[in-house]
This record gives C-alpha cells, sequence and structure tokens, in this order.
C-alpha cells in the first residue's frame, strides 16, 4: 500500500472508487477539484492510496489562504462533508498521515477533516454539526401518511396561497440565484458568486437539480440546489424570501424537493448540514429526517483549542448584524470575496 498525491492522470481510477465506494460521496467526486481551484482559487492535495495499481481509497484537501481567516487546510470545504473514504481503517490512517505532511508543507494553521466518521481519538474532534437524514420512499404518499398530522396540515395550508414548484437547472438559475442573495443577506451570511454555482451547475449537469418555488403572481419565493449520487440526494444550498415566510414557503419547497427525490428512485436524502440541537435541526426533524453525528477532525498546527469559525462565535456576531443591513446590491458584490474565504 502507498499513499501517492494525484493529477489529472488519476481522474479515471479516482472516479471509479468514487462512483463504487459506499464509503465515498458526491463530495468526494474529483470535479470538486477543478471547480475549488477555478471558480474560488484555492490550491488543492488529492490523496489516493494504491494497492498495486488499482485505488484503493481517497482523501481530498483543499487549502483556504485568506487575509481574513487565515491558512486553512480543508476536507472539504464549502459542502457538507469529506474526510478519507477507503475500504479500511488502516487506509484511513495512512491517508490521515500523508494529510498531516501536506498541512506541514501548506503551513495552516490547522486541518479540518469533515468527517461523517469517527476518524478515532488520535485527532481533537467537534461534534457540533448533523447531517439530517431522510430515508425515502418509491411512494411520496407513504412519505406524506407518515408525518404527524400537524406537520400534514401545515403543508396542505401552505399551498393554499397558490404556490407552484418547478425543477430543472440553467432553466431556473437566475431565479434561483436572486433568491439566495435575498435569503443569505438575511441571514447575515456572505453568497458565492454566481459563476460559482453555475460551474457546479455545468460540471455535474446529470447530477445536480435546482428547485424554484414560485407565488401565486410569478414571483421566486425559494429556492434549493440539490446533488445527487448513488442513490443519496444531498442537500447543497436553499433560501427563502422574507415576505413568503409568514405563508409557510419552506414546507412547500421541502416537500416539493422530497416528493422529487422519491419519483425519481432516490433512496436517502441527506437535508443538509445543521447544527446540533439548532432551528433548523427542529425544523428537519418534522419530516422524520434524523440527525446523523458529523465528526469534524482536527490537525492542530499552530493552534492549541480546536477552531470556533462558526456563527456562534461572539466575535462574528457583530459582522453578521452589520452584514444584514446593507443592501443586496452591495452583499452581493461584496460576499463573494469574503464567501471564498470562509471554508
Amino acid at each position: 500500500m502507498r499513499i501517492i498525491r494525484c493529477d489529472a492522470t488519476h481522474e479515471t481510477g479516482w472516479t471509479a472508487f468514487v462512483e463504487a465506494s459506499k464509503a465515498a460521496s458526491f463530495y468526494h467526486r474529483w470535479e470538486w477539484r477543478d471547480i475549488n481551484q477555478r471558480h474560488l482559487g484555492h490550491d488543492s492535495c488529492y490523496l489516493a492510496a494504491l494497492d498495486g495499481e488499482r485505488i484503493a481509497g481517497v482523501l481530498p484537501l483543499v487549502q483556504v489562504k485568506s487575509r481574513l481567516f487565515g491558512n486553512i487546510g480543508c476536507s472539504m470545504p464549502f459542502v457538507n462533508y469529506g474526510g478519507p473514504a477507503s475500504e479500511s481503517e488502516a487506509i484511513d490512517a495512512a491517508l490521515l498521515d500523508a494529510a498531516s505532511a501536506v498541512a506541514s508543507e501548506w503551513g495552516v494553521d490547522y486541518l479540518e477533516i469533515r468527517s461523517p466518521r469517527d476518524l478515532g481519538e488520535r485527532y481533537p474532534c467537534s461534534k457540533h454539526k448533523v447531517s439530517m437524514t431522510l430515508d425515502l420512499s418509491p411512494d411520496p404518499d407513504a412519505l406524506f401518511n407518515a408525518f404527524k398530522g400537524d406537520q400534514r396540515k401545515d403543508i396542505r395550508r401552505a399551498y393554499k396561497y397558490g404556490f407552484t414548484a418547478r425543477f430543472g437547472t440553467t432553466e431556473v438559475f437566475e431565479d434561483f440565484y436572486a433568491i439566495l442573495c435575498d435569503s443569505w443577506r438575511d441571514l447575515g451570511t456572505p453568497i458565492y458568486s454566481k459563476e460559482y454555482f453555475q460551474a457546479v451547475v455545468a460540471t455535474f449537469p446529470e447530477q445536480t437539480r435546482l428547485a424554484v418555488v414560485y407565488a401565486g403572481d410569478g414571483t421566486p419565493a425559494a429556492a434549493a440546489f440539490m446533488g445527487h449520487q448513488s442513490g443519496v440526494v444531498e442537500g447543497l444550498w436553499l433560501g427563502t424570501r422574507a415576505q413568503f415566510r409568514r405563508q409557510m414557503v419552506g414546507y412547500v419547497l421541502y416537500w416539493e424537493i422530497i416528493k422529487d427525490a422519491c419519483e425519481r428512485g432516490h433512496q436517502v436524502f441527506h437535508l443538509g448540514r445543521s447544527t446540533a440541537d439548532s432551528g433548523a435541526e427542529q425544523f428537519k426533524r418534522k419530516w422524520n429526517a434524523h440527525p446523523t453525528q458529523l465528526y469534524w477532525h482536527y490537525v492542530l498546527r499552530k493552534r492549541r483549542e480546536v477552531p470556533q469559525l462558526n456563527v456562534k462565535n461572539p466575535k462574528f456576531k457583530i459582522a453578521i448584524a452589520a452584514w444584514r443591513k446593507l443592501p443586496v446590491g452591495v452583499t452581493r458584490h461584496l460576499g463573494p470575496f469574503i464567501a471564498r474565504a470562509i471554508p
């Protein structure tokens, strides 16, 4: 067994492993390497474990370096999780050893491994994030009938406001992005560039799907961006416009994307990463989703404690409050320069 640093000649073997491995996900796909480098300006190192000439494990690493937040290594930034995906714990350990060497060469403050599995006590770990997981059914009506009575009532009530949904990629993209710009400004979250989202759609034309919910007068009201692989749907990004939240547009959005995933034959829906015990987690529980623990392990190089680069950190509360007050045109312009620095 040997660990290598992959180049373009390894793409085919990497892709074959990721598509066949139960340990790998949509976020482990090779194509993210080019997206992060070309559209966000971040260097990557894609590690693979070779058994002879056969890939038996992978670990994608990205260096997120900025004046705002320092020099950070991550697997995987900007998406829900990453980490080593391999055929054994021994291969995981070898990949992590190699990752530590890369982190030293990059001179990062720390290396963050966002893993859906516990990688052991060797590395400090934060358990503040969960992936809300919903087991799907071939029959969406069976899933609907399993919801509590109040949940079914709220969904039906929301539809009475005249909301309708449309699915696609490029044909609904502009409405999707406009909604996210409004929604993320309200949350105090810097938005990625339009070109970044377009690159994800263009790179994964068969693995991505956008949903936009429209009000009765045709106004785009809510939107979601999904990726999928091997029967597993990943909720990547989502937003709702403030003026439609009292009409419970989120209930229409969630039911439409869940029903669509059932009808398209998928088996599992990860409704997106949530902070444990947060309002977002509680809302997703209403859809009979259960929390799957995420393990954020760290290689601490220039720090003694696990970093707190998240919205609960008091240091960021003033910045978030100020961002919410800016015009959307300003946050749409400035957001991409900041968002690319927040893994």
